[in-house]
């Protein structure tokens, strides 16, 4: 059977993560630069191959003291890793949705995730291109990929939380 490949559109889409702030509160983060491709030999995608990377360098979390601290060596080191990657190694339909299991590797660590997967659907858009989108969600702990760094206040308070919530709305283009 003929493989579909579908490339990501960053127009289209959006990477972000949530992570707690002194526990009472959330950061919101995103990541600007990012590439991502699914190849899949059925029409309900399951099965697919989803590839994924981000560019550390594209962090933005509105504050740029802050974003220079999570691209620097005490978090992501980005001189030294400018991409966080995934590979998929299952994308199994579950009802409506899907359940995304692959190697997920940040720095170089690389551990196995699951995500959940929200299909949007498939439409055609004013140009005549054929797109599919979902809506990726999952968990991480920061500290199993080596984002180690901890500040505590003097109240003794944790200053950044370790689980790491993960949103990805993507929308992708079907190849001719």
């Amino acid at each position: 059977m003929a493989t579909t490949k579908w490339v990501l559109d960053p127009m289209h889409s959006e990477v972000q993560f949530k992570v707690k702030h002194l526990v009472i509160s959330t950061v919101t983060g995103s990541f600007k630069t990012f590439e991502g491709s699914l190849e899949t030999e059925n029409e309900d995608f399951s099965g697919a191959e989803v590839e994924f990377s981000l560019d550390v360098n594209s962090i933005d979390t509105t504050q740029s003291q802050r974003d220079e601290h999570l691209k620097g060596p005490e978090f992501f080191d980005a001189a030294s890793f400018p991409k966080i990657s995934f590979k998929s190694t299952s994308f199994i339909k579950d009802g409506d949705d899907y359940t995304l299991k692959g190697d997920l590797t940040i720095k170089d660590v690389t551990k196995p995730v699951t995500f959940a997967v929200e299909h949007g659907g498939v439409a055609g858009d004013f140009y005549g291109n054929t797109k599919a989108g979902f809506e990726v969600t999952g968990k991480i702990n920061r500290k199993e990929f080596g984002l180690t760094w901890d500040g505590v206040t003097e109240a003794g308070s944790i200053v950044v939380g370790e689980d790491i919530k993960l949103i990805a709305n993507v929308q992708f283009a079907k190849q001719a």
